[in-house]
């Protein structure tokens, strides 16, 4: 692409205030809100984050940028999104710190191990996986968009399974997703990761949950617990000091 057509095909945003510029398509998958309360989970304890299916890299993005000792990997499997990545890591002067790796999560595990991912080699793993299942709804005329959106109802527990192979003994998996979809990842969790952490996020107090935030531990067989909820809003439309803090201060969540 030209650089007119490169402007008219993405848009510049910012993150975490002023202090996370990325680039995302138009009119494809755009990250928000989800992609940085997931960023905002991981703690000062975690040397080495794995952002699974990275889109444009926000979660990681946002994470490198909250905490200055933290290496990131960004998996992402699309070309375009990747080479989004690749500039936003650059923009951000992170190529110290960030990486991106071009692959694709539910692939073979040989192919990206050829790619650089170790197993049992992340402190961390954060997946903001698909959110609909493929053949419910009507998918986006946007290819990007329709594959950053649904994915196959088999596919999860691969997402989980990946994660469960790069991440290290004692290591943590953290996934956002839909809250009518806890049933599906708690079973993909499986055996794979106990201490499970369940943390509903509310758009208002009263209202049904939108996310759930869902960590576990690998090899942990302590009991799943249900975490004080994350309310967005008030009475409008503004976010709570809580969640502005995270969304505008890269204040952590605690899950």
């Amino acid at each position: 692409m030209n650089e007119v057509q490169t402007a008219a095909a993405v848009t510049d945003d910012a993150f975490l205030g002023e202090a996370l510029r990325v680039l995302q398509p138009r009119a494809g998958y755009r990250a928000g809100v989800d992609a940085v309360l997931l960023a905002a989970t991981v703690t000062t304890a975690s040397r080495s984050v794995l952002d699974a299916g990275a889109g444009v890299g926000v979660v990681g993005l946002c994470a490198a940028r909250r905490l200055n000792d933290l290496h990131v990997t960004l998996l992402e499997r699309e070309d375009e999104l990747a080479a989004l990545a690749r500039d936003n890591v650059a923009r951000n002067a992170l190529d110290a710190r960030v990486r991106v790796v071009q692959g694709d999560i539910v692939g073979k595990a040989d192919a990206l191990r050829s790619a650089g991912l170790v197993d049992e080699s992340f402190d961390a793993v954060l997946a903001n996986p698909p959110f609909h299942l493929e053949g419910h709804g009507t998918a986006s005329d946007n290819p990007l968009k329709a594959a950053s959106h649904s994915m196959d109802a088999s596919q999860l527990e691969i997402w989980v399974r990946l994660a469960a192979r790069l991440t290290r003994p004692g290591g943590s998996f953290t996934m956002i997703h839909k809250a009518d979809a806890l049933r599906d990842i708690l079973e993909a969790f499986g055996m794979r990761f106990g201490g499970i952490r369940v943390k509903p996020v509310y758009a208002r107090a009263g209202e049904p949950a939108i996310r759930v935030i869902v960590h576990g531990i690998k090899g942990s067989r302590a009991p799943l617990e249900i975490r004080q909820p994350l309310v967005l809003h008030g009475e409008g439309h503004a976010f709570l000091p809580e969640v502005s803090a995270i969304l505008r201060d890269g204040a952590p969540l605690a899950i």
